[in-house]
């Protein structure tokens, strides 16, 4: 979901500079060129195509129904060695937890099973606090802090991560009803970072009403990265625990998170996932995960991400400028301000000089040969500026490679000028 708030660019500034970078810069050099070529629907037989799985061209972002993100070759080198010898995985689990903790800046860190599996575990620690008791009581949450607050906005299929170590759900709206439901069965403030602009309760006002009244809170900013600083800003805000997913724009393995934040609630999360017997038993996350999350984050940190904006921005101009001398078209380059923080290109036409709809659009793109994944119409921001007669897609050129922004752009051009 794109929020309201967006940093508007100029087209003009980005047709101006619309050139590709150079091969010899480092962020195409090495790993994202490889990136790119692996994700091309184009290429010879493959896994998948023997399977008879259509690979498609990903012009939607990382999402997890299209497998996140392609891994970066250092990323597989780590996982394939990782994957040849036996270790302890407690022990990998706490050395492991303890590097990314440095190389972020933040007091601990667990890699978990996605962001998903983050909510459950840190539920669970907000819950059993490491009590090795507790832990074997989950989800029977008698005689334990067992209720978890969340705006109303925020209301959330990720909800099911909760309640299934045995916690109750209260809905709030205002920052009085806040402080009325915190109570001594409190366990967890639950905040999703991508609603930040919804509800009534920003992040901090909701991280320092924890604070006020001893309640441990929870940020679960899953797509919140880039830039790198927001790894640690949550934390560094006063959240106790953070999620992040692992597989988006980490670009780690795809069912692999991170767990952020204080040191005994973090280690009390891990208590309750695997190889351990707790409610998170089922979350497992092998050595070759724990590895690969930990070399992406390493990578992640080290790249040069103003070189990639400038290469996002080149494609989004591309796209912009393929789609110009098109009659009834507008475009508008956009960066999200929360989660996919990267250039993306949203296409729009009155559908009275254009007769199709964003959903006929979508789905043409889909069946086509290529498939395109692409998201619909998400630009309109409120009632007040509501146009019915204006369709629309939302481009986002993050997963896409060099040739497959000629791809889309061509079919964008042949469809809407047919």
């Amino acid at each position: 979901m794109i929020p309201q708030s967006r940093k508007v660019l100029g087209r003009r500034r980005f047709l101006a500079g619309a050139v590709w970078l150079s091969a010899s810069k480092a962020l195409l050099a090495d790993s994202n060129a490889y990136i790119q070529e692996q994700s091309s629907p184009n290429l010879p037989e493959n896994i998948y195509t023997r399977l008879g799985v259509r690979t498609v061209i990903n012009a939607l972002g990382t999402v997890t129904r299209l497998g996140g993100s392609i891994i970066p070759p250092e990323v597989i080198t780590a996982m394939e060695e990782a994957g040849r010898h036996f270790i302890s995985l407690p022990e990998l689990h706490q050395k492991v937890g303890e590097r990314i903790a440095q190389l972020i800046g933040v007091e601990a860190a667990t890699v978990t099973s996605g962001a998903a599996g983050a909510i459950t575990l840190a539920t669970a620690a907000c819950i059993t606090q490491g009590d090795s008791a507790r832990i074997r009581q989950l989800p029977d949450t008698t005689g334990m802090k067992n209720e978890v607050i969340i705006q109303k906005a925020h209301r959330n299929n990720y909800e099911a991560q909760i309640r299934l170590v045995g916690a109750k759900i209260v809905e709030v709206e205002t920052k009085t009803q806040l402080e009325a439901a915190i109570n001594s069965k409190t366990a967890m403030l639950f905040f999703i970072n991508t609603f930040a602009s919804k509800g009534q309760i920003g992040r901090r006002d909701w991280s320092m009403a924890g604070k006020r009244h001893g309640v441990y809170t929870f940020n679960d900013a899953a797509a919140d990265v880039p830039p790198k600083e927001r790894l640690s800003k949550y934390v560094k805000m006063g959240f106790d625990l953070v999620a992040f997913s692992g597989g988006k724009g980490l670009l780690g393995p795809q069912c692999s998170g991170l767990l952020l934040g204080r040191r005994n609630l973090v280690e009390a999360a891990r208590l309750n996932g695997s190889p351990w017997s707790g409610i998170g038993r089922g979350m497992k996350v092998g050595k070759e995960e724990i590895v690969g999350l930990l070399v992406a984050v390493e990578r992640y940190l080290s790249i040069n991400h103003e070189d990639e904006t400038r290469l996002l921005e080149s494609r989004v101009a591309t796209i912009a400028s393929t789609l110009s001398p098109i009659k009834g078209i507008r475009t508008k380059i956009f960066v999200p301000e929360i989660a996919n923080h990267v250039p993306h290109l949203s296409v729009e036409w009155d559908i009275n000089q254009i007769p199709i709809t964003s959903e006929e659009a979508s789905r043409h793109l889909k069946e086509g040969n290529p498939p395109i994944e692409i998201g619909r119409h998400r630009w309109l921001q409120s009632k007040s500026n509501f146009e019915p007669d204006l369709q629309g897609l939302t481009v986002s050129v993050w997963m896409l490679g060099p040739s497959e922004v000629q791809i889309v752009a061509h079919r964008l051009k042949t469809m809407l000028e047919g």
